[in-house]
């Protein structure tokens, strides 16, 4: 029998949402009639929850085994959906599998087949190829981001993956683009398009503004650009280019800014641990490529700086997406120099920003992230960090902020005027009955 041990009201309840949007209930009565649904939506509208929503009606609670496999591009946007998942506290179980994290601890937790199984194409097909899990119990497939996917060179393992699965009944894709071509592969037979690309308004709640710069490198306006704009919110920079990003990182550096890189060269652990300062408030400006464009978990950010103009419109689109989401305010700021020719996507009349010459000064983040070396696989929760601070760390519940419990570390964001006496009062103490690194991140 489909599990009834959930209900939609509980689920946004659970979530902090009001209601479900138009998209998300025209995705909900349509999954029940057609096998085959491309919803096309634009980045934070909620195709996330459509989605999970949907197949909740189909998963069947007294049965064994995977029934729903959701593929993500990227590692991040894997952990971001089971989290989400998780979050909506139903009765049934999510695993999530994705490259850099350890083949041997994902294979230990299919032993006991999760119902929803959520992860990269990469490591999910050589879970697949090693026969970790029953492929023959998967009715439903996501494809979420599908087209990156396919920029990401991700086309042959998805082939690998979809050949593997002979019980597949239903398939849903999900893009925030508009220009998709759905490869033979996929499967579809009758496909059904929900598109609210052009319906969904973007540009509610964005402000776009140019910022000209006299200097080719463009540092100098940037670092008096978010002086003025934005000495204290959460800035994410976007370049072009992986050199770009530590060079300017580096510069922030060099003048006392607080920032953290974030781009496809650094390893998982780095990513991680970059994403968790940002989510935290450790670090106020995040510098990144177009990896951080789409499928991050980074609510609130009230500033965007395309430093590095995007190449094509889709690009431009998606990065503002990372900012006025859900209804809220947000402005993007692009930076040219007098000579660069401006992109046809922005409309002559956007407003030219004349940066003030200020002195404020860009100010150091209220928080620092404590990195303690146990988790959830050492029986440790988020109550037993607060616990172990607080006993042992001499800290008040005011002095912690946001904690991040992984398999086998934890990332907790404290007052950076108490960090060294924290560490000096927790080294060689245990927490859980066992002895733990704790530094600073």
């Amino acid at each position: 029998m489909v599990d009834t041990a959930y209900s939609v009201d509980e689920i946004l309840k659970n979530l902090s949402i009001e209601a479900l949007n138009k998209m998300q209930m025209e995705m909900l009565a349509t999954f029940p009639k057609r096998d085959d649904i491309l919803l096309l939506s634009p980045t934070g509208s909620g195709k996330t929850l459509g989605f999970f929503l949907s197949i909740l009606t189909k998963l069947r609670a007294n049965e064994d085994g995977t029934q729903v496999l959701i593929l993500a591009p990227s590692r991040e946007l894997a952990q971001q959906l089971e989290t989400v998942f998780k979050s909506m506290k139903t009765s049934f179980k999510v695993s999530c599998c994705y490259g850099g994290h350890s083949f041997k601890t994902e294979k230990n937790n299919l032993i006991v087949p999760p119902t929803v199984l959520i992860g990269t194409p990469g490591r999910i097909a050589d879970h697949i190829d090693k026969g970790t899990f029953n492929t023959k119990t998967v009715h439903t497939i996501v494809f979420d981001e599908f087209d990156k996917a396919l920029e990401f060179g991700f086309t042959d393992q998805m082939s690998f993956i979809v050949q593997g699965l002979p019980s597949l009944t239903k398939r849903i894709l999900t893009s925030a683009t508009q220009a998709i071509d759905i490869p033979a592969f996929v499967g579809v037979k009758s496909l059904t398009i929900l598109d609210y690309l052009e319906t969904e308004n973007r540009s509610e709640g964005l402000t776009i503004k140019v910022v000209l710069s006299e200097d080719v490198d463009k540092l100098e306006i940037f670092l008096k650009l978010i002086a003025a704009c934005a000495p204290a919110e959460q800035v994410i920079v976007f370049c072009n280019h992986r050199e770009s990003v530590e060079r300017i990182s580096d510069h922030l550096t060099k003048y006392g800014v607080v920032s953290e890189c974030f781009h496809g060269g650094l390893d998982q652990d780095q990513r991680e641990r970059t994403l968790a300062k940002f989510r935290n408030g450790s670090t106020n400006i995040l510098v990144t490529t177009d990896l951080a464009s789409r499928g991050l978990d980074i609510t609130n950010i009230k500033h965007i700086v395309h430093y590095q103009k995007p190449t094509t419109e889709e690009i431009f689109i998606h990065r503002n997406g990372r900012t006025a989401r859900m209804g809220a305010a947000g402005t993007a700021y692009v930076l040219l120099t007098m000579e660069e020719i401006r992109p046809a996507y922005l409309p002559n009349d956007i407003e030219t920003l004349e940066v003030p010459e200020v002195k404020t000064r860009i100010e150091t983040p209220k928080w620092i992230t404590l990195f303690i070396g146990k988790g959830k696989k050492d029986k440790v929760n988020k109550m037993d960090v607060v616990g172990f601070l607080s006993k042992v760390g001499n800290l008040s519940k005011e002095e912690v902020g946001l904690i991040e419990v992984k398999d086998y570390f934890s990332y907790v964001a404290i007052e950076r005027s108490k960090a060294k006496e924290v560490i000096r009062l927790t080294n060689g103490q245990k927490i859980k009955n066992k002895t733990s690194r704790i530094e600073i991140a």
